[in-house]
């Protein structure tokens, strides 16, 4: 477990917050600008001026007030990805790689050997080994941003950090990085903190959320419980909707379709080229949900859940609500108008029928 406790009161500004963490997966600290996020990963990192609280990773204490313990930042076993990439540029990526592999054996008196195993295993996990000649200017963004990646991780690093690691890239750059972002949350056992501001990063990626305003927790939990909760929530207008993780249970090859199963029901979606079994994560938009008192019949519209109403809560605009249901295990939304619960009377504990027009593969 990671247990974060930290207050930093400014003058017009108090990060106060008190968080304990699962030590694994992608922890994504999510709010608006201004919200606190970077200063509270900073304040990990032991680079905040006079914090108050308790960073504890595992068994080590990195900062407690109480006991006077405050280690340096140089003194803890951290990982630091920012939004550009910090890259010397007169070095070539491999020498840039070994400059900080260097500094790490300083600060940690790590065995040579088992440094150069991390380094080799950081160039492999992030598929840079064709890049280590050349020169940073030589390099894509998403390419230096994967390089500066593997410097952090080949650190040994008990914990990583990631402040916004994706915002200096374009869309393209932005999903060409995402299948290594993936990939390092599920080949590493090391924990990770990721501040963004984007949606599409949080679903994508993290597997807890921590969502911060104005210096406080406003909520957390696991990504696909915060997503859909509609007091407070998190995503509003466009952006609402649920996260289901799921497997590939079928493909229909003469349709280009494939089926996404997931404890209560399935969807089919276009067929992504997985193999049946492959483990994916999919988002259904509620403003793509539909409902029905009794099972639909003669439509175009295939997706079908069979759920119970959970809630009924009013949505930004007054003509329309936002509707939970529960369908298995799983919590999918609907945006659906004030009438349309009024004329098919709608009510919480009423077995009803989603239509769902679309299903987006996010990860």
């Amino acid at each position: 477990m990671i247990h974060l406790q930290i207050n930093i009161v400014r003058s017009s500004f108090e990060l106060n917050l008190d968080l304990q963490l699962l030590g694994q997966g992608i922890t994504a600290i999510f709010g608006p600008s201004g919200s606190g996020k970077t200063t509270f990963l900073r304040a990990v990192a032991g680079l905040e001026k006079n914090p108050k609280g308790r960073i504890q990773i595992g068994a080590n204490i990195w900062q407690d007030t109480k006991q006077g313990v405050h280690l340096p930042t140089w003194q803890r076993p951290l990982g630091y990805v920012f939004q550009e990439s910090s890259l010397l540029p007169h070095l070539s990526v491999v020498e840039n790689l070994n400059f900080g592999l260097k500094r790490a054996l300083k600060s940690t008196n790590s065995a040579q050997t088992e440094a150069n195993k991390a380094l080799q295993a950081s160039i492999e996990l992030l598929g840079i080994g064709s890049l280590l000649q050349r020169m940073p200017d030589e390099l894509s963004g998403g390419e230096r941003q994967r390089v500066a990646i593997a410097r952090a991780i080949a650190m040994q690093p008990q914990l990583l950090l990631m402040d916004e690691p994706l915002a200096s890239l374009d869309a393209a750059r932005r999903h060409e990085i995402f299948p290594w972002l993936a990939r390092l949350r599920d080949d590493l056992k090391i924990p990770m903190l990721y501040v963004t501001h984007s949606a599409e990063e949080v679903t994508r990626l993290a597997d807890h959320l921590v969502v911060l305003d104005k210096g406080q927790v406003k909520a957390q939990g696991p990504v696909n419980q915060v997503l859909t909760q509609v007091v407070n929530p998190v995503l509003v207008g466009e952006d609402a909707g649920a996260l289901i993780a799921g497997h590939i249970g079928a493909v229909d090859a003469q349709w280009h379709l494939s089926r996404v199963d997931f404890d209560g029901g399935a969807v089919w979606m276009r067929d992504a080229g997985m193999q049946v079994g492959k483990a994916v994560r999919i988002r259904i938009l509620a403003r793509d949900v539909s409902l029905a008192t009794s099972e639909p019949q003669n439509t175009s519209i295939q997706n079908q859940l069979r759920g119970s109403i959970q809630s009924i809560t009013p949505d930004a605009h007054p003509s329309q609500v936002m509707v939970v249901l529960k369908c298995g295990a799983e919590e999918v939304l609907a945006r659906v108008t004030k009438r349309a619960v009024d004329d098919l009377a709608l009510q919480v504990g009423m077995s009803v029928w989603a239509q769902v027009k679309s299903v987006a593969l996010v990860a």
